[in-house]
């Protein structure tokens, strides 16, 4: 391998995986890609030096072989970057009362679970590389500003910081640096088909949920949603480039804002009474205030 770097990157057969492998290859990195089996790669592509590496997060087999097959790939040498990428967004969703539970727990497998799963089978090859090798988990801007009826995509997405900042404390005396990536809404094909995709979050809960919530919600997780994904939503491009950036800086903080929707709302979450920041954003979204 000389001393060119590697880099292993989850859910690297389309969107921001695909666009992040594809300029980490194209900046001279050795970037094993992980993509789901049988899923279309058109957007990855081809580099020489990229290496598609079958992966599904959800299975504990397939995300061993996929080590084993970067490990043999290396031939001995370690990894410098671990991205732990895949995550799903539009299962699950709904408001909390009427979520369906089995499609929640298959967001958790896929968020929280996959990048465990990850961790776990990749971390000896990042020791090895130690104290120049580094992870980055993404979460998601949402943490911040815990749209309603997503409560499950942001629960899961909460739990991808507790894994980072618990991995900061463990990996802190390899000298092993780990940071989450907390990137606003970015123009993929999820946001595409961003009308499609809020008017799913009323058909994937039952009538009752939609009498109840419907009058006060649907405005927020409709129309000012579809506004943001589509007109406020970030360049693919800009956002990976912020990402990879990353890797210039020399001590990383345990947490980045990435996108232009969300770099203020880090600022005002940290200034704020948590009340008050909260007042902010549902006015902002057009949730009704109680009146009694």
């Amino acid at each position: 391998m000389g001393e060119q770097k590697a880099a292993f990157i989850t859910g690297a057969n389309m969107g921001m995986g695909a666009l992040k492998a594809r300029t980490l290859a194209e900046r001279g990195w050795k970037v094993f890609a992980g993509v789901l089996p049988s899923a279309p790669t058109d957007l990855l592509g081809v580099h020489p030096n990229l290496v598609h590496v079958d992966q599904d997060v959800t299975s504990e087999e397939s995300v061993q072989a996929s080590a084993e097959k970067v490990r043999s790939e290396l031939d001995g040498a370690g990894l410098d970057l671990l991205i732990n990428n895949a995550g799903i967004a539009n299962v699950g969703i709904g408001v909390i009362e009427g979520v369906d539970l089995d499609r929640a727990k298959f967001m958790f497998e896929v968020n929280t679970w996959g990048p465990m799963r990850v961790l776990q089978a990749f971390l000896p090859m990042i020791r090895q590389n130690a104290p120049h090798s580094r992870i980055i988990n993404f979460a998601s801007g949402a943490v911040k500003a815990n749209p309603a009826a997503s409560g499950i995509y942001n629960m899961s997405k909460h739990a991808v910081i507790g894994i980072t900042n618990t991995l900061r404390n463990e990996l802190a005396p390899f000298g092993i640096q780990v940071t989450s990536v907390e990137p606003g809404a970015v123009k993929t094909n999820m946001t595409a088909n961003s009308a499609d995709t809020t008017q799913n979050i009323w058909k994937e809960v039952s009538q009752e949920m939609n009498d109840i919530y419907g009058p006060f919600l649907k405005e927020a997780t409709t129309t000012v949603m579809v506004d943001t994904l589509e007109n406020k939503a970030n360049d693919p491009q800009d956002v990976a480039n912020q990402v990879l950036g990353l890797l210039e800086i020399k001590t990383w903080k345990p947490s980045y804002m990435v996108g232009k929707d969300v770099k203020a709302l880090g600022p005002m979450h940290k200034i704020l009474p948590s009340r008050t920041f909260e007042k902010i954003l549902q006015k902002a979204v057009k949730i009704p205030r109680y009146k009694g």
